[in-house]
């Protein structure tokens, strides 16, 4: 069947119509080795060839995205009366399977991995796994040396004692802050880390995932693909 050019890309890569135009526009895109650049073209994808800058377009299996979750968002594909991640995509995004590996809390901000990887996904939550976590904290409380020591023994909470973790200080005093590095994810496990260090947790901000580093760049409710070197990260993962 027939489909315009632009939305054929489109669907394949998951990169915006508009970005997909422009590739067409400017000449990177050709159809059976003749360039095209009308956005409007009609492929028939069973019997024609398309390349993009020279390479040939084959469907993504997986697909990676790194987004920067803002606060009020819910970690999961659907709900019936809150916004949830997914709603900050395009829709097209929304038939390829993607969803959140591990969750943040309503209130928490930061790296959030959607994919439809399910075996890495899997890896990035399991604890038996121990793919590392970084997130920054703010606390109402003080946080010491001695909280430094407790977690990096593997505090026992609740029953359950955590896997050692990292605490680093950053700012001292009655409202510190602290990079704090899991390699576990249980629930609210941050909150009741820092609880049983009576602190109350007032801000929290993942940073990274598996090494690879929240971009900067990305404002809350912002999102980008994994670059080549950021995907063998998180795939690799657990594996070692």
């Amino acid at each position: 069947m027939a489909e315009r050019l632009d939305k054929v890309i489109s669907n394949t890569t998951l990169q915006s119509r508009t970005v997909c135009k422009a590739l067409i526009r400017n000449g990177a895109v050709s159809v059976n080795g003749v360039p095209v650049k009308t956005p409007e073209f009609h492929v028939d994808t069973g019997k024609d060839t398309i390349a993009v800058n020279g390479e040939p377009l084959s469907p993504r299996r997986f697909f990676y995205i790194m987004m920067n979750k803002p606060r009020g968002y819910l970690s999961t594909t659907e709900d019936r009366y809150e916004r949830t991640v997914l709603d900050l995509l395009p829709g097209e995004y929304g038939k390829c399977g993607l969803s959140p590996a591990g969750r943040l809390d309503r209130d928490t901000e930061g790296f959030l991995l959607l994919t439809n990887d399910g075996e890495t996904a899997h890896r990035l939550m399991s604890p038996k796994h121990h793919a590392e976590k970084t997130y920054f904290v703010r606390v109402a409380g003080m946080l010491t040396d001695e909280h430094v020591r407790a977690i990096a023994q593997g505090l026992r909470i609740d029953g359950y004692t955590c896997l050692p973790a990292e605490l680093k200080i950053v700012q001292k005093g009655e409202n510190s802050e602290a990079f704090l590095t899991i390699r576990e994810g249980k629930f609210h496990q941050i909150k009741r880390m820092m609880y049983f260090c009576g602190c109350e947790v007032t801000y929290l901000c993942r940073m990274s995932i598996a090494g690879v580093q929240l971009d900067p760049a990305l404002a809350p409710g912002a999102w980008r693909f994994l670059t080549d070197a950021e995907e063998r990260a998180v795939r690799d993962a657990g594996k070692r």
